[in-house]
Protein backbone atom coordinates (compact mmCIF):
# COMPACT_ATOMS: atom_id res chain seq x y z
CA UNK A 1 0.00 0.00 0.00
CA UNK A 2 1.51 3.41 -1.00
CA UNK A 3 -0.66 5.10 2.20
CA UNK A 4 -0.55 3.94 6.22
CA UNK A 5 -2.84 5.29 8.83
CA UNK A 6 -1.69 7.05 11.73
CA UNK A 7 -3.53 8.48 14.58
CA UNK A 8 -4.18 12.06 14.85
CA UNK A 9 -4.07 12.21 19.05
CA UNK A 10 -1.50 9.61 19.73
CA UNK A 11 1.25 7.26 18.30
CA UNK A 12 -0.77 4.79 17.30
CA UNK A 13 0.09 3.35 13.11
CA UNK A 14 -1.60 0.90 11.02
CA UNK A 15 -1.30 -0.47 7.54
CA UNK A 16 -3.24 1.37 4.91
CA UNK A 17 -4.72 -2.24 3.69
CA UNK A 18 -7.08 -2.40 6.27
CA UNK A 19 -10.63 -2.00 7.67
CA UNK A 20 -10.44 1.47 9.57
CA UNK A 21 -12.22 3.06 12.03
CA UNK A 22 -11.36 5.51 14.82
CA UNK A 23 -7.86 4.82 16.42
CA UNK A 24 -8.04 1.39 18.79
CA UNK A 25 -6.24 3.09 21.70
CA UNK A 26 -7.50 6.13 22.04
CA UNK A 27 -10.65 6.70 19.87
CA UNK A 28 -10.08 9.33 17.94
CA UNK A 29 -9.77 9.97 14.33
CA UNK A 30 -6.96 8.06 12.12
CA UNK A 31 -5.40 10.18 9.16
CA UNK A 32 -4.04 8.46 6.07
CA UNK A 33 -0.07 9.46 5.21
CA UNK A 34 1.54 8.45 1.93
CA UNK A 35 4.88 6.78 2.29
CA UNK A 36 6.41 9.23 -0.92
CA UNK A 37 6.29 12.33 -1.75
CA UNK A 38 3.68 12.69 -4.97
CA UNK A 39 5.07 15.34 -7.78
CA UNK A 40 2.58 17.74 -9.25
CA UNK A 41 3.90 16.41 -12.67
CA UNK A 42 1.43 13.38 -11.56
CA UNK A 43 -1.97 15.63 -11.88
CA UNK A 44 -3.65 14.53 -14.74
CA UNK A 45 -5.70 16.32 -17.47
CA UNK A 46 -8.55 14.88 -16.15
CA UNK A 47 -11.58 16.94 -15.49
CA UNK A 48 -12.83 15.85 -11.93
CA UNK A 49 -11.06 15.59 -8.71
CA UNK A 50 -9.61 12.33 -10.25
CA UNK A 51 -6.55 14.37 -11.39
CA UNK A 52 -5.11 13.69 -8.43
CA UNK A 53 -5.35 10.44 -8.31
CA UNK A 54 -1.43 9.89 -7.49
CA UNK A 55 -2.81 11.56 -4.22
CA UNK A 56 -5.40 9.60 -3.28
CA UNK A 57 -5.84 6.37 -1.41
CA UNK A 58 -6.85 3.89 -4.14
CA UNK A 59 -4.52 0.84 -4.60
CA UNK A 60 -3.42 -0.82 -7.75
CA UNK A 61 -6.03 -2.32 -9.61
CA UNK A 62 -8.76 -0.71 -7.72
CA UNK A 63 -11.78 0.52 -8.92
CA UNK A 64 -12.85 4.30 -8.46
CA UNK A 65 -16.38 5.20 -7.33
CA UNK A 66 -17.19 8.57 -9.36
CA UNK A 67 -19.72 10.27 -10.65
CA UNK A 68 -17.78 12.99 -12.14
CA UNK A 69 -17.06 14.88 -8.58
CA UNK A 70 -15.05 18.10 -8.19
CA UNK A 71 -13.12 20.72 -10.18
CA UNK A 72 -15.72 23.05 -9.23
CA UNK A 73 -15.65 26.94 -10.31
CA UNK A 74 -13.87 29.47 -8.32
CA UNK A 75 -15.65 32.16 -9.21
CA UNK A 76 -14.16 35.88 -8.64
CA UNK A 77 -16.69 38.73 -6.99
CA UNK A 78 -15.55 41.78 -7.53
CA UNK A 79 -18.68 43.97 -6.84
CA UNK A 80 -18.76 41.69 -3.41
CA UNK A 81 -15.10 42.36 -2.97
CA UNK A 82 -15.53 46.32 -3.21
CA UNK A 83 -18.52 46.33 -0.57
CA UNK A 84 -16.62 44.42 1.90
CA UNK A 85 -12.95 45.96 1.55
CA UNK A 86 -11.24 43.27 0.26
CA UNK A 87 -8.64 43.23 -2.47
CA UNK A 88 -9.86 40.27 -4.33
CA UNK A 89 -12.83 37.35 -3.37
CA UNK A 90 -13.59 34.45 -4.78
CA UNK A 91 -16.07 31.82 -4.66
CA UNK A 92 -15.72 28.52 -4.40
CA UNK A 93 -19.28 27.07 -5.41
CA UNK A 94 -19.13 23.42 -4.37
CA UNK A 95 -22.67 23.30 -5.34
CA UNK A 96 -22.88 21.48 -8.75
CA UNK A 97 -21.26 18.80 -7.54
CA UNK A 98 -23.25 15.43 -7.53
CA UNK A 99 -25.57 15.66 -5.48
CA UNK A 100 -25.49 18.92 -4.78
CA UNK A 101 -22.43 19.34 -2.78
CA UNK A 102 -18.89 19.36 -1.08
CA UNK A 103 -20.32 15.82 0.50
CA UNK A 104 -19.93 14.38 -3.02
CA UNK A 105 -15.69 14.25 -2.59
CA UNK A 106 -15.82 13.06 0.60
CA UNK A 107 -18.50 10.01 0.37
CA UNK A 108 -16.98 9.20 -3.13
CA UNK A 109 -13.62 8.28 -1.25
CA UNK A 110 -15.33 6.45 1.21
CA UNK A 111 -17.63 4.07 -0.68
CA UNK A 112 -14.51 3.48 -3.06
CA UNK A 113 -12.62 1.94 0.11
CA UNK A 114 -16.18 -0.13 1.27
CA UNK A 115 -16.50 -1.19 -1.99
CA UNK A 116 -12.35 -2.33 -2.57
CA UNK A 117 -12.79 -3.65 0.76
CA UNK A 118 -15.41 -5.88 0.08
CA UNK A 119 -18.01 -4.53 2.74
CA UNK A 120 -21.59 -5.58 2.70
CA UNK A 121 -22.72 -1.68 2.78
CA UNK A 122 -22.46 1.64 4.50
CA UNK A 123 -24.46 3.85 6.61
CA UNK A 124 -24.10 7.14 7.95
CA UNK A 125 -25.80 9.85 9.97
CA UNK A 126 -26.59 12.77 7.75
CA UNK A 127 -27.83 16.19 8.55
CA UNK A 128 -28.97 15.81 4.69
CA UNK A 129 -26.30 16.26 2.40
CA UNK A 130 -24.19 13.57 3.30
CA UNK A 131 -26.95 11.18 3.27
CA UNK A 132 -27.70 12.74 -0.31
CA UNK A 133 -24.31 12.02 -1.01
CA UNK A 134 -23.72 8.64 0.16
CA UNK A 135 -26.92 7.27 -0.87
CA UNK A 136 -26.04 8.34 -4.88
CA UNK A 137 -22.29 6.71 -4.62
CA UNK A 138 -24.05 3.10 -2.55
CA UNK A 139 -26.09 3.03 -6.01
CA UNK A 140 -22.92 3.86 -8.64
CA UNK A 141 -21.08 1.01 -6.60
CA UNK A 142 -24.31 -1.34 -6.09
CA UNK A 143 -23.90 -1.45 -2.27
CA UNK A 144 -26.03 -1.58 0.20
CA UNK A 145 -26.95 1.52 2.18
CA UNK A 146 -29.02 2.88 5.46
CA UNK A 147 -28.78 6.68 6.09
CA UNK A 148 -30.39 8.24 9.43
CA UNK A 149 -31.67 11.86 9.62
CA UNK A 150 -33.13 13.92 12.05
CA UNK A 151 -36.66 14.58 10.91
CA UNK A 152 -36.06 18.12 10.88
CA UNK A 153 -33.70 17.53 7.82
CA UNK A 154 -34.90 19.60 4.18
CA UNK A 155 -37.64 17.70 3.16
CA UNK A 156 -35.89 18.20 -1.12
CA UNK A 157 -32.60 16.39 0.65
CA UNK A 158 -34.46 13.18 1.87
CA UNK A 159 -36.36 12.74 -1.31
CA UNK A 160 -33.03 12.79 -3.02
CA UNK A 161 -31.98 10.37 -0.32
CA UNK A 162 -35.27 8.26 -1.07
CA UNK A 163 -34.68 8.42 -5.07
CA UNK A 164 -31.85 6.93 -4.68
CA UNK A 165 -32.82 3.67 -3.35
CA UNK A 166 -31.47 3.75 0.20
CA UNK A 167 -32.82 2.83 3.55
CA UNK A 168 -33.92 6.28 5.20
CA UNK A 169 -34.66 6.12 8.90
CA UNK A 170 -35.73 9.05 10.11
CA UNK A 171 -35.01 10.03 13.84
CA UNK A 172 -36.21 11.88 16.76
CA UNK A 173 -33.30 15.21 17.68
CA UNK A 174 -30.25 16.17 16.17
CA UNK A 175 -27.53 14.56 14.05
CA UNK A 176 -26.15 13.59 17.53
CA UNK A 177 -29.33 11.66 18.00
CA UNK A 178 -28.28 9.81 14.21
CA UNK A 179 -25.03 8.83 15.27
CA UNK A 180 -26.09 6.75 17.78
CA UNK A 181 -28.54 4.74 15.91
CA UNK A 182 -26.02 4.71 12.96
CA UNK A 183 -23.30 3.06 15.57
CA UNK A 184 -26.08 0.76 17.10
CA UNK A 185 -26.82 -0.62 13.45
CA UNK A 186 -23.43 -0.80 12.37
CA UNK A 187 -22.57 -2.70 14.83
CA UNK A 188 -25.14 -5.25 14.69
CA UNK A 189 -24.80 -5.65 10.53
CA UNK A 190 -20.95 -5.11 9.45
CA UNK A 191 -22.04 -1.78 7.25
CA UNK A 192 -19.48 0.21 7.07
CA UNK A 193 -20.31 3.39 9.25
CA UNK A 194 -18.51 5.95 6.93
CA UNK A 195 -19.94 9.38 9.83
CA UNK A 196 -17.90 12.37 9.60
CA UNK A 197 -14.08 11.32 10.21
CA UNK A 198 -15.33 8.14 11.96
CA UNK A 199 -12.97 6.54 9.13
CA UNK A 200 -10.31 8.42 7.49
CA UNK A 201 -11.24 8.29 3.90
CA UNK A 202 -13.79 11.21 3.73
CA UNK A 203 -11.59 13.43 4.76
CA UNK A 204 -8.87 12.74 1.85
CA UNK A 205 -11.50 13.64 -0.79
CA UNK A 206 -12.38 16.26 0.60
CA UNK A 207 -8.57 17.78 0.91
CA UNK A 208 -8.93 17.71 -2.90
CA UNK A 209 -11.21 20.96 -2.28
CA UNK A 210 -7.41 22.93 -1.29
CA UNK A 211 -5.58 21.10 -4.20
CA UNK A 212 -8.13 22.87 -6.64
CA UNK A 213 -8.12 26.25 -4.81
CA UNK A 214 -4.49 26.23 -5.11
CA UNK A 215 -4.39 25.08 -8.82
CA UNK A 216 -6.97 27.61 -9.96
CA UNK A 217 -5.13 30.42 -8.62
CA UNK A 218 -1.95 29.06 -10.66
CA UNK A 219 -0.39 27.54 -7.38
CA UNK A 220 -0.40 30.31 -4.84
CA UNK A 221 -2.53 30.43 -1.76
CA UNK A 222 -5.03 33.31 -0.62
CA UNK A 223 -4.54 35.34 2.73
CA UNK A 224 -7.57 33.41 4.20
CA UNK A 225 -9.76 30.39 3.47
CA UNK A 226 -13.89 30.98 4.66
CA UNK A 227 -15.52 27.63 5.45
CA UNK A 228 -18.71 26.88 7.26
CA UNK A 229 -18.02 24.16 9.42
CA UNK A 230 -20.31 21.64 11.21
CA UNK A 231 -17.92 18.26 11.35
CA UNK A 232 -15.45 20.01 10.39
CA UNK A 233 -13.98 17.46 7.49
CA UNK A 234 -13.84 20.15 4.86
CA UNK A 235 -11.95 22.49 6.74
CA UNK A 236 -9.16 19.75 8.12
CA UNK A 237 -8.76 18.52 4.09
CA UNK A 238 -7.94 21.82 3.15
CA UNK A 239 -5.56 22.15 5.79
CA UNK A 240 -4.25 18.69 4.66
CA UNK A 241 -3.83 19.32 1.04
CA UNK A 242 -1.44 22.45 2.22
CA UNK A 243 0.02 20.39 4.44
CA UNK A 244 0.84 18.06 1.31
CA UNK A 245 1.58 20.52 -1.20
CA UNK A 246 4.24 22.06 0.75
CA UNK A 247 5.89 19.36 1.78
CA UNK A 248 5.74 17.56 -2.19
CA UNK A 249 6.60 20.99 -3.45
CA UNK A 250 3.99 21.46 -5.52
CA UNK A 251 4.15 25.55 -3.63
CA UNK A 252 6.68 27.59 -4.22
CA UNK A 253 9.35 27.32 -1.82
CA UNK A 254 8.29 30.06 1.27
CA UNK A 255 4.52 30.29 0.51
CA UNK A 256 2.45 31.15 3.40
CA UNK A 257 0.06 29.43 4.69
CA UNK A 258 -3.42 31.15 4.69
CA UNK A 259 -5.76 31.83 7.39
CA UNK A 260 -8.13 29.13 8.29
CA UNK A 261 -11.51 30.74 9.47
CA UNK A 262 -14.72 28.79 10.27
CA UNK A 263 -18.32 30.01 10.15
CA UNK A 264 -20.78 28.33 12.45
CA UNK A 265 -24.27 29.10 13.46
CA UNK A 266 -25.17 31.16 16.81
CA UNK A 267 -27.39 28.31 17.48
CA UNK A 268 -24.57 25.65 17.30
CA UNK A 269 -21.55 27.01 17.86
CA UNK A 270 -19.80 24.10 20.04
CA UNK A 271 -15.98 24.92 18.22
CA UNK A 272 -16.36 28.92 18.33
CA UNK A 273 -17.06 28.58 22.11
CA UNK A 274 -13.96 26.25 22.80
CA UNK A 275 -12.02 28.12 20.65
CA UNK A 276 -12.43 30.83 22.49
CA UNK A 277 -12.37 29.51 25.93
CA UNK A 278 -8.49 28.12 24.93
CA UNK A 279 -10.14 24.15 25.19
CA UNK A 280 -8.34 21.78 22.91
CA UNK A 281 -12.02 20.35 22.43
CA UNK A 282 -15.93 20.54 22.38
CA UNK A 283 -18.33 20.65 24.56
CA UNK A 284 -21.40 19.42 22.94
CA UNK A 285 -24.24 21.77 22.36
CA UNK A 286 -27.16 21.67 24.60
CA UNK A 287 -29.91 22.37 21.92
CA UNK A 288 -28.44 22.96 18.54
CA UNK A 289 -30.91 25.26 16.80
CA UNK A 290 -30.42 26.75 12.73
CA UNK A 291 -32.34 26.31 9.47
CA UNK A 292 -28.25 25.64 7.86
CA UNK A 293 -28.80 21.98 9.09
CA UNK A 294 -24.87 20.95 7.72
CA UNK A 295 -24.29 23.73 11.08
CA UNK A 296 -26.55 21.92 12.86
CA UNK A 297 -23.70 19.40 14.63
CA UNK A 298 -23.45 20.06 18.68
CA UNK A 299 -20.87 17.45 19.16
CA UNK A 300 -18.43 17.35 16.08
CA UNK A 301 -16.34 14.19 16.52
CA UNK A 302 -13.10 15.80 14.64
CA UNK A 303 -13.21 18.72 17.22
CA UNK A 304 -9.46 18.43 18.29
CA UNK A 305 -8.46 18.34 15.24
CA UNK A 306 -10.51 21.38 13.60
CA UNK A 307 -9.46 22.97 16.57
CA UNK A 308 -5.62 22.61 16.45
CA UNK A 309 -5.74 23.72 12.04
CA UNK A 310 -7.44 26.95 13.38
CA UNK A 311 -4.79 27.77 15.92
CA UNK A 312 -2.08 26.03 13.78
CA UNK A 313 -2.85 29.16 10.89
CA UNK A 314 -3.58 32.00 12.90
CA UNK A 315 -7.02 31.74 11.97
CA UNK A 316 -10.97 32.21 13.80
CA UNK A 317 -14.04 30.56 14.22
CA UNK A 318 -17.08 32.86 14.18
CA UNK A 319 -20.75 32.13 15.03
CA UNK A 320 -23.78 33.74 13.01
CA UNK A 321 -27.11 34.81 13.72
CA UNK A 322 -29.97 33.04 11.95
CA UNK A 323 -30.50 36.69 10.62
CA UNK A 324 -27.33 36.78 9.88
CA UNK A 325 -27.10 33.46 7.54
CA UNK A 326 -30.09 34.27 5.59
CA UNK A 327 -29.39 37.48 5.23
CA UNK A 328 -25.85 37.23 3.38
CA UNK A 329 -27.21 34.03 1.71
CA UNK A 330 -29.76 35.95 -0.57
CA UNK A 331 -26.78 38.62 -0.92
CA UNK A 332 -24.63 35.92 -2.37
CA UNK A 333 -26.71 34.74 -4.70
CA UNK A 334 -28.45 38.01 -5.78
CA UNK A 335 -25.25 39.86 -6.35
CA UNK A 336 -23.38 36.89 -7.79
CA UNK A 337 -26.15 34.43 -9.37
CA UNK A 338 -24.66 31.32 -7.42
CA UNK A 339 -27.61 29.33 -6.06
CA UNK A 340 -26.12 29.42 -2.21
CA UNK A 341 -27.08 27.17 0.94
CA UNK A 342 -27.26 29.08 3.97
CA UNK A 343 -24.26 27.68 4.79
CA UNK A 344 -22.51 29.48 2.05
CA UNK A 345 -24.51 32.71 3.70
CA UNK A 346 -23.19 32.07 7.04
CA UNK A 347 -19.65 31.87 5.38
CA UNK A 348 -19.53 35.48 3.70
CA UNK A 349 -20.80 37.08 6.97
CA UNK A 350 -17.83 35.22 9.18
CA UNK A 351 -15.89 37.33 6.16
CA UNK A 352 -17.67 40.78 6.83
CA UNK A 353 -17.58 40.39 10.30
CA UNK A 354 -13.27 39.40 9.91
CA UNK A 355 -13.10 42.52 7.77
CA UNK A 356 -14.88 44.75 10.10
CA UNK A 357 -12.82 43.37 13.18
CA UNK A 358 -10.10 44.43 11.03
CA UNK A 359 -8.55 40.58 11.26
CA UNK A 360 -8.55 40.53 7.60
CA UNK A 361 -6.57 43.68 5.73
CA UNK A 362 -8.02 45.66 2.40
CA UNK A 363 -5.19 44.50 0.67
CA UNK A 364 -6.03 40.24 0.97
CA UNK A 365 -7.27 38.25 -1.28
CA UNK A 366 -9.82 35.61 0.18
CA UNK A 367 -11.58 32.22 -0.70
CA UNK A 368 -14.88 31.59 0.95
CA UNK A 369 -16.58 28.11 0.18
CA UNK A 370 -20.12 28.20 -0.56
CA UNK A 371 -20.74 24.45 0.25
CA UNK A 372 -24.08 22.95 -1.87
CA UNK A 373 -26.75 24.26 -3.26
CA UNK A 374 -29.67 26.40 -2.25
CA UNK A 375 -32.10 24.47 -3.91
CA UNK A 376 -31.75 21.83 -1.79
CA UNK A 377 -33.37 23.96 0.76
CA UNK A 378 -36.40 25.02 -0.51
CA UNK A 379 -39.65 24.09 -0.29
Amino acid sequence: MMWTLHCTSCAYGAPGDRLASLCPDCAQPLRVEYRTAVPRSAITAERSLWRYEAALPLAAGEARVSLGEGMTPLLEAPALAAEIGVRRLWIKDEGINPTASFKARGLMMAVTRAKALGLPGVCVPTAGNAGAALAAYAAAAGMRCRIYAPVTTPPPILNTIRAFGAELELVEGHIGDAGKATLAFATASRYFNVATVREPYRVEGMKTMGYEVAEQLDWRLPHTIIYPTGGGEGTIGIWKAIDEMLQWGWLPAGTARPRMVIAQAAGCAPLVQALQSGADRATPWPDPTTHASGLRVPGPLGDRWVLRTIRESGGDAVAISEEGIRGDTFHLASRTGIDAAPEGGAALAALRQQRAAGLIPADAEVVVFNTGSGASYRW
